[in-house]
């Protein structure tokens, strides 16, 4: 059985941008952007990138936010990484990838991005 992307709580619906539509590519070389700017890797890129930008592969966000507190992106899944931004308490949020205890979100596919631990995220409801 398969579930739209509302039922699933990813973004594609909802989302501001649009996904690339059939065979995506690059036409040249490419500057790579700052880290904490783009949500890029190069293990993992947000889809609404895969036009612009070349990542082994790429994932369409699952809706979430921030929770009651502040949270400061870091740069790497490190406590003592360097800082990124700081995203307002309660604000919505993209969510890319897990690994552990971190979670590395955005705000959208123009960033900024960076690292969390998950208890930083509202506890996800599963609308």
């Amino acid at each position: 059985m398969y579930r739209t992307a509302s039922q699933t709580g990813f973004v594609s619906e909802d989302a501001q941008y649009s996904l690339p539509d059939g065979i995506v590519g690059l036409k040249g070389p490419v500057d790579r952007p700052a880290p904490g700017t783009l949500p890029l890797r190069g293990d993992l890129a947000h889809i609404a990138l895969a036009g612009r930008y070349l990542a082994a592969h790429y994932v369409v966000p699952v809706k979430r936010a921030i929770g009651a507190s502040d949270a400061v992106l870091k740069l790497a899944m490190r406590d003592d990484a360097d800082d990124g931004s700081t995203l307002a308490a309660n604000s919505d949020v993209e969510l890319l990838d897990v690994a552990g205890d971190w979670a590395w979100i955005t705000k959208g596919p123009e960033g900024p991005s960076g690292y969390v631990r998950m208890n930083a995220l509202a506890p996800d409801t599963g609308a």
